[in-house]
């Protein structure tokens, strides 16, 4: 039976918000969120956050696809390269399991440096783009999509041992690899990739036993809302602001999963 904790949606709320606000995974939130405030194993953390990001994500799906803001050739360059990456990672989690092997340790210092390469994304974004975006913008459209593919398959890696990497990490990499395309295309296409990325890699997680059916019923109860909230007010809220605040907030809480 399937029961909904208040504690665990006020979470979710929480995260929604945030999400809703500034457009980060909520990957990068619910998850370290799960294991230093509730005391989740990492494994289980983020099992059941793949499952409820792949909820959120096929919403958010629907809506940009409605609009025409997915670039389905993106999105299939992307998967091309994370499809295969999730499946043979969650072979190795799997045989890891099958070992009795304790892959916690493991999943929380790839989590806390993916929280702190994600904050650095967030906080310097406009400058890493600037900076690179021009170079690429000179190369042709094969080796793009060579570069693509690399980067579904680092983001099917890193989105299977941490559910974190396919909002931010993934974003800024698409602004960079895809200057001339207009922003809102890169955001919809960026969370179409997540929707059979983090639904592939949760699937698999639920298979070995890391998801707690409970907990992602109580996140999903919380979190719509929450996202519905943060995105209507997105545009009172300065960005000035709550950049900052969210990325050393990322930073430390990475620094704390590492040491």
């Amino acid at each position: 039976m399937t029961f909904i904790h208040p504690l665990y949606s006020l979470a979710g709320v929480f995260v929604g918000l945030l999400v809703g606000l500034t457009g980060v995974g909520g990957g990068s939130l619910m998850t370290p969120l799960l294991v230093l405030a509730f005391g989740f194993h990492p494994a289980t953390a983020v099992g059941t956050d793949l499952l409820y990001a792949s909820a959120t994500k096929a919403a958010g799906t629907m809506v940009h696809g409605h609009r025409g803001t997915v670039d389905w050739k993106v999105v299939r360059r992307l998967a091309t390269g994370s499809v295969p990456a999730t499946l043979v990672m969650l072979l190795a989690l799997g045989e890891a399991h099958r070992r009795a092997a304790d892959t916690g340790e493991l999943i929380a210092t790839i989590l806390g440096g993916a929280l702190i390469v994600t904050a650095i994304a967030v906080f310097f974004r406009k400058n890493i783009v600037a900076r690179l975006a021009p170079a690429f913008s000179a190369i042709d459209d094969a080796r793009i999509a060579r570069l693509t593919i690399l980067l579904g398959a680092i983001l099917g890696v890193l989105v299977s041992l941490t559910s974190v990497g396919a909002g931010a990490l993934g974003m800024t990499a698409l602004l960079v690899l895809y200057p001339r395309l207009p922003v809102a295309r890169l955001v919809g296409s960026d969370i179409a990739h997540a929707v059979p990325l983090t639904l592939i890699a949760g699937v698999g997680q639920w298979w070995i036993g890391s998801v707690d059916v409970s907990l992602l019923a109580s996140l999903l109860v919380g979190s719509i809302p929450g996202i519905i909230v943060g995105s209507l007010i997105a545009t009172r809220v300065s960005e000035r602001v709550l950049v900052p605040i969210l990325a050393i907030t990322l930073a430390i809480v990475g620094t704390k999963l590492l040491f």
